[in-house]
């Protein structure tokens, strides 16, 4: 991973210039991100019940549950992809030099901030260029399913007409835990469901569009054998 970094890195820097490089800056980001996924011993099963069409833009919303999840979306996604993440993590070195140039990044905390994440979308938004999201904010305790979700990605993706693509990740918190007495290669299995379409949602659809897509996420989690066994998760 470290010689990739340095091999890759200098077409990294270039491509994160102009936001119309960023499909090249894409490609390389995916070959790190498998790099990453498949060195440390990972595999992905990656299952998807509709398929995303070239050239169109989606808000993909995955559960939060490892900081493998970004890689695993970025590894799966052949179509870009930007993020919507949080400012502190611009304080990681050499990730937080390329997270910044790139990502969207929002202060939850301000009001300002959460209206610049609308600005900045709408450039994004195009070619292809779909949105990330991972409603739940922060990656959640170990025993809990799934965590409560924010609004953003919902109001974002009623404002532009672009689809929910709900994203069920069961492994990587068992395989790559916040805890480091736990952990271990294995199989990382991702669930992509049907799309919700929002082109005929309004404002006032939000919540409910939120309910939905929390409600379908969590029932995946809630019957999987595997997911509930390995922890006590409260449901």
């Amino acid at each position: 991973m470290f010689t990739s970094i340095l091999v890759l890195s200098p077409f990294l820097f270039i491509f994160s210039f102009k936001q119309e490089h960023y499909h090249h800056f894409w490609k390389v980001a995916r070959i790190l991100s498998k790099i990453l996924v498949y060195g440390m011993g990972f595999r992905l099963d990656f299952k998807a019940v509709e398929n995303i069409e070239p050239d169109k833009s989606y808000m993909f919303c995955p559960n939060h549950s490892s900081l493998m999840d970004p890689f695993v979306l970025i590894a799966i996604s052949k179509n870009p992809i930007v993020f919507v993440g949080k400012k502190e993590l611009v304080k990681i070195p050499v990730f937080g030099f390329f997270y910044k140039r790139v990502v969207i990044m929002v202060d939850r905390s301000s009001a300002k901030s959460r209206k610049r994440v609308y600005k900045m979308a709408k450039k994004r938004l195009k070619n292809g260029v779909s949105m990330a999201i991972f409603p739940e904010g922060l990656v959640p305790a170990e025993d809990v399913v799934l965590a409560p979700f924010k609004k953003g990605a919902f109001g974002l993706a009623i404002e532009f007409k672009i689809p929910i693509v709900p994203q069920v990740y069961y492994d990587c918190k068992r395989f790559f835990s916040w805890d480091f007495l736990k952990g271990r290669p294995g199989v990382l299995r991702v669930h992509q469901h049907k799309f919700i379409k929002t082109e005929n949602l309004k404002e006032e659809d939000l919540d409910t569009l939120q309910t939905q897509t929390f409600q379908l996420m969590y029932n995946d989690l809630l019957n999987d054998k595997e997911y509930m066994k390995d922890t006590n998760r409260k449901k």
